[in-house]
């Protein structure tokens, strides 16, 4: 088995050069004359601006480069009944050797790129981690599947593997969005490796009698709280107002697919929408939004690739799949100890008492800010949560012991 090697990112000119003049003959829609663009998606005036300042002022190469400082990997990972993957991802060695093997798995419409803000906190802070972000298969700069199946439990051991092949035999992850899937999903699958698991978006279910009666029998005496009542009423609005998006990718992900491909305003729009709606005012600057639009247009399996996961997970094949709908990592997952994060602006914001319904949970935190992009939004709290959840005094103190085997595998000059 080959080693992973470093990897630059480099778009052709050709690339970009399409993108500025496929930008340059773009046509806009109109919109109604109303106060609150936002009610009806991605305000005209935004888009207009971020399209031209995409088309003439945006530097590509510039947020290329400060990409690159990072420590960019490559390598093949073959998920059984599939082709093999040539999986990028970020891989940041702590100077500590027996540091905790930290797997970030991200989500749509995010990347790699939101492991950024904690890469330095995690490796400088007491405990320390080994950082691996992988670029997931369709996503970024790895590359595409051209099966279908591809479903969560295949991502799940996609970066299982990964982790195997770096020597980290036993590993704990982050995650949101698809991450909270994914990295449940490696949970369920691999126990014996996945020893802790802490989540930024929390999709769970109210207790149930038959499965946690002491847990369902509190729930019924209860009232929540008034951030509770606030947090059902998010999940609510996102049900009814925020979900369209959702409803396409997981059954028709081709049709919004050509949109995405072939034009880049629609693609700009698409998820720029998510990133003003999913946050908390959080303050995203021009730059900071192309760039993040820029990793999808310029993915290395076309933006269209990384909507087709929302099909894949609910339209699972009997006797193929061992997780099977999504829906199933909603549920209890066992052995693997828990952490959970609430933040405010969530998607789906649920009661305590339902995240308790997950798996056995050791350590619990929330927010007073922050929404769906938790390690972009608010990396403090996301660094401080591992660090109470692995430190000396946390409940996964020492769960990773120091003999990961990378350095026997994999001599370090050679990542």
């Amino acid at each position: 088995m080959a080693a992973p090697k470093p990897y630059s990112i480099h778009v052709s000119d050709e690339a970009i050069d399409r993108l500025q003049a496929k930008l340059t003959v773009a046509d806009f829609p109109d919109e109604l004359e109303d106060p609150d663009q936002w009610r009806y998606g991605a305000p005209l005036t935004d888009v207009k601006r971020l399209s031209n300042y995409w088309k003439d002022g945006f530097d590509w190469r510039k947020a290329e480069a400060m990409l690159n400082e990072l420590p960019n990997f490559k390598t093949e990972i073959v998920v059984e009944g599939f082709q093999p993957i040539d999986l990028h991802f970020i891989h940041q060695r702590s100077d500590v050797p027996n540091a905790i093997p930290l797997l970030f798995a991200h989500g749509w419409p995010g990347s790699f790129i939101e492991v950024t803000k904690i890469l330095r906190e995690l490796k400088d802070s007491t405990p320390t981690f080994h950082v691996v972000a992988p670029s997931l298969p369709n996503f970024g700069f790895s590359s595409g599947v051209k099966e279908p199946g591809f479903a969560v439990e295949q991502y799940a051991e996609a970066c299982h593997k990964l982790m195997k092949q770096l020597g980290y035999g036993r590993y704990v992850t982050q995650g949101g969005d698809w991450g909270f899937y994914i990295t449940r999903a490696m949970g369920l699958l691999y126990p014996e490796s996945c020893l802790a698991s802490h989540i930024n978006m929390v999709r769970a279910f109210p207790p149930k009698f038959a499965k946690q009666p002491l847990l369902a029998a509190k729930h019924s005496v209860a009232s929540y709280s008034k951030s509770e009542k606030q947090g059902l009423e998010r999940s609510a609005w996102f049900v009814k107002e925020g979900a369209g998006y959702n409803l396409q990718q997981r059954t028709k992900p081709q049709t919004i697919g050509y949109a995405l491909t072939d034009s880049p305003v629609a693609c700009l729009a698409w998820i720029y929408e998510k990133l003003h709606d999913w946050t908390d005012n959080y303050p995203w600057t021009d730059d900071e939004v192309l760039t993040w639009i820029s990793i999808y247009w310029f993915s290395t399996a076309g933006p269209a690739a990384s909507v087709r996961i929302y099909y894949e997970a609910i339209h699972t094949q009997p006797g193929r799949h061992v997780v099977g709908h999504r829906d199933r990592l909603s549920d209890w997952v066992p052995k693997v100890k828990l952490g959970v994060a609430h933040f405010p602006k969530e998607l789906t914001v649920v009661p305590r008492s339902w995240a308790h319904t997950l798996g056995p949970v050791v350590h619990e935190s929330e927010h007073s800010g922050g929404g769906h992009f938790a390690a972009w939004e608010r990396p403090e709290d996301i660094v401080r949560d591992l660090q109470a959840m692995f430190g000396k005094k946390g409940p996964c103190f020492n769960i990773v012991d120091g003999s990961s085997g990378y350095d026997d595998l994999f001599p370090r000059a050679s990542l």
